[in-house]
């Protein structure tokens, strides 16, 4: 092959454009075609060597591809020189990553899109469309690659990857996955997939079980949790709060053996949580066994009666064993003057003479006595909260019993489907007819009228009103076609006969959608009606003379008329739902029946069993009526063809429709119910935009009302929803606020948060949260 002088080669990339292009081409194909020098190796027909000193980036891109096959776009971006020599022949493939990596140098990208190479700065290789986890991408190539992480958090791993990676590339963490996004050079991403794979490994973490000898467990573990680095802070989403927790300090209660189980990721934190929880394991300060438990989701009266029963029981069974005694033992048979009866807590026991009141008489001489296997339960309906006298066995047992049921109860939202379908069509036609015969001087006159009942209005009274000089009060003919047959007697006109014929059809669709959300086992109610009195009875007394009765009265009963719904749901571990459901819709039928208003009435009272979103029909009535009625004069009626003139005929038929479906949906956290909330919110506010009345070019334009629009579950700020900031309290000298203890100072200006947990009381300050404040704006459409 022949070496080209470099004089020879800036020659070849002189002034114009035109020149460097033909020079850098001729100059592929001498180094394609030329011969080898001596001590060279002799290239095939699939390879080649590179010889370009100093040429133009867009001639040695253009050369490059012509020889590849390839298609390249060059940004008009890249300019400038470009040197690329080979020793020894490479192939095709050699070549493409031979010019990528020259390219890289000089601070451009390449970035195959698969059908075509794009060359662009490497600032902007990012926003092109880079191949996406291809394992197949070598070299210096620009792709992306998505890391999924199963123990280190990824936001944790972004700074120390950050300086690994090219200074125009980016990293991204995806905090709801736990995934990294990295977009970087094709090598570059296969060494940094080996660190992230030698980061994202289980931390080390010991495990130790502390027996707890005076306090409780689960109080311990709670506010361990709270001490020690937040790890135990809820409300981190899936891989997050997994990666986050291992390597964290955790503490957990188990109540069997009233312990702590500490799990630390390093020996020196295990320590640590051990010095934490002995310091917390201290004997009570106060006299006596009474504690305190405030609950989050229950009830406490409720809670207090079922705690109750599970004393009652144990301690019968440990009196029947022959040691110990029942709750009854601990109570005296009486009230002694002086100790009254108290049940204003609503769910406390009703006699007080028993340990508690012993141990305060006790007082005065000596230490209070722990009790027994029995206890006294107290419920606080103000707070929410137990009041329990027990000793530290018992109260162990019970305090497990009461995280168990202190959970957040399920809610039910039920959506019902009314569906009602009317179609009717009547049709009827028919002849009547009045003659009279003379005039105004015959003695005697003859007369003949024929008069249905079913015929509109009947001739027989039209007549008679007309006799009788009450023009005003005949009433109009009846719908449909009327055809009149008069005859002019003494000056006015008498109608003779009269035909008429109708049809009609009608159809009714009537789609009801009551929906209610209520909790597990608890019944919900929803009426969308009127309150209709009815009179059930009435009484007037008789006056002297036959007069009118004096002091009337009725006794009124009112119901309610209208659509009703009733469900009680039930929701099973494994997302059945069981349903209690009463549905009825009934309607005003006549008001004008002497006896009292008529009303129609349709009702299902059934149970159900149904999966979580599922959808079953309750029940339903297809309702087919036909009807066929003839009236005609007896004998004429009956002539073929010329009887239908002394007849009337009517017939109608009626089909009803009416199914009734129902779904429920099972709401466990208080996202699916914000989701729900939103949905119907936007929904209703959607209905009244679109009922916003158009502009009018005479009449002002005033609007009518429109809800908020929702951000985060709360309306935005500024509407009329929006709840106004509280009044700033006036600081004192100390700068604690009135009203508020040292340990609720605000932090960084903020109140800090004081949710408690079980057996906390209210005030205890809890784990500090991170992340943005929460904004006041609008989520989902409806989506059935």
């Amino acid at each position: 092959m022949k070496r080209h002088h470099p004089k020879t080669a800036k020659l070849s990339q002189s002034s114009r454009p035109f020149w460097r292009r033909a020079g850098a081409a001729a100059l592929l194909a001498c180094t394609l075609a030329g011969a080898v020098p001596a001590g060279a190796q002799e290239p095939t027909s699939n390879e080649a060597v590179l010889n370009f000193v100093n040429a133009d980036i867009d001639s040695v891109i253009k050369a490059i591809g012509h020889y590849t096959n390839s298609t390249y776009l060059i940004d008009p971006r890249v300019k400038g020189t470009i040197t690329l020599v080979t020793e020894k022949p490479v192939t095709k493939a050699q070549a493409s990553q031979l010019l990528a990596s020259a390219l890289r140098v000089q601070g451009y990208a390449v970035v195959n899109t698969g059908t075509f190479t794009k060359v662009v700065p490497e600032a902007d290789a990012k926003l092109q469309s880079a191949p996406v986890q291809n394992r197949a991408i070598r070299g210096d190539q620009v792709a992306t690659e998505i890391f999924r992480l199963n123990y280190e958090s990824a936001v944790n791993l972004v700074p120390v990857l950050r300086p690994l990676i090219s200074p125009n590339n980016t990293v991204n963490a995806d905090p709801g996955t736990n995934s990294l996004v990295i977009t970087d050079y094709a090598d570059n991403l296969r060494r940094l997939a080996k660190i992230i794979a030698s980061l994202d490994v289980p931390a080390s973490s010991d495990l130790d079980f502390v027996p707890i000898r005076h306090a409780v467990a689960i109080d311990i573990a709670t506010m361990g949790n709270r001490l020690l680095d937040g790890a135990a802070t809820p409300g981190q989403p899936g891989a997050q709060a997994g990666a986050a927790a291992a390597g964290a300090t955790t503490l957990m209660a188990d109540p069997r053996t009233n312990s702590v189980i500490i799990r630390a990721p390093s020996q020196a934190r295990a320590t640590l949580a051990r010095q934490l929880i002995a310091k917390l394991d201290q004997p009570t300060a106060l006299p006596g066994n009474v504690h305190v438990v405030y609950l989050k989701n229950a009830e406490a009266i409720k809670l207090a009666q079922t705690l109750r029963a599970v004393i009652a029981s144990d301690s019968a069974t440990t009196s029947q064993s022959g040691g110990g005694y029942s709750p009854t033992n601990l109570q005296t048979p009486s009230n002694p003057a002086g100790n009254q009866s108290n049940s204003q807590t609503g769910g406390g026991l009703t006699q007080t003479q028993g340990p508690l009141s012993s141990q305060q008489n006790q007082s005065q001489t000596g230490p209070l006595p722990t009790g027994g296997p029995g206890g006294f339960i107290q419920a606080d309906a103000a707070t929410n909260s137990l009041i329990i006298t027990a000793n530290e066995a018992v109260y162990r047992n019970l305090r497990s019993v009461i995280d168990q049921l202190d959970a957040r109860r399920a809610q039910v939202y039920v959506e019902s489907l009314i569906v009602e379908i009317t179609a009717k069509r009547a049709a009827e036609f028919g002849i009547q007819w009045a003659g009279l015969s003379g005039d105004g001087s015959s003695t005697y006159r003859v007369g003949s009228i024929t008069g249905f009942s079913s015929g509109g209005n009947n001739l027989i009274s039209q007549l008679a009103q007309r006799a009788s000089g009450a023009s005003a009060a005949v009433q109009p003919p009846g719908n449909g076609i009327n055809f009149g047959l008069f005859r002019q007697i003494n000056g006015q006109l008498t109608l003779g006969a009269i035909a008429r014929a109708l049809e009609t059809d009608s159809d009714a669709n009537i789609l009801s959608t009551p929906n209610l959300i209520t909790l597990d086992n608890e019944e919900a109610r929803i009426i969308v009606g009127q309150n209709v009195p009815f009179v059930t009875g009435q009484y007037t007394t008789q006056a002297s003379g036959g007069a009118a009765g004096v002091n009337p009265f009725q006794t009124v009963e009112r119901k309610d008329i209208g659509l009703m719904l009733r469900v009680r749901p039930q929701v099973s571990e494994g997302g059945l739902v069981k349903m209690a459901i009463y549905q009825e819709t009934s309607a005003i039928q006549d008001q004008t029946n002497p006896a009292g208003i008529i009303t129609t009435k349709r009702s299902i009272d059934t149970n159900v069993l149904v999966d979580d979103g599922e959808i079953i029909v309750l029940g339903g009535l297809i309702d087919d009526r036909g009807n066929n009625a003839v009236e005609k004069v007896p004998g004429l009626g009956d002539i073929p063809v010329i009887g239908n003139l002394f007849k009337y005929q009517n017939r109608d038929r009626t089909k009803t429709n009416l199914m009734v479906f129902l779904r429920p949906i099972v709401v466990r956290t208080g996202e699916q119910s914000s989701n729900l909330t939103a949905d119907r919110y936007d929904y209703i506010r959607g209905r009244q935009i679109a009922a916003q009345p158009d502009r009018s070019m005479v009449l002002p334009s005033i609007g009518t009302p429109v809800m908020p629009a929702l951000q985060n579950g709360r309306p935005m700020s500024g509407d009329t929803l929006s709840r106004p900031p509280a009044p700033v309290a006036p600081r004192s000298n100390n700068g604690v606020q009135p009203g508020n203890s040292p340990s609720n100072m605000p932090l960084n200006g903020a109140p800090q948060a004081t949710t408690p947990a079980a057996g906390m009381p209210p005030g205890t300050p809890a784990a500090p949260t991170t992340g943005a404040p929460e904004q006041l704006t609008a989520p989902p459409q409806n989506t059935r």
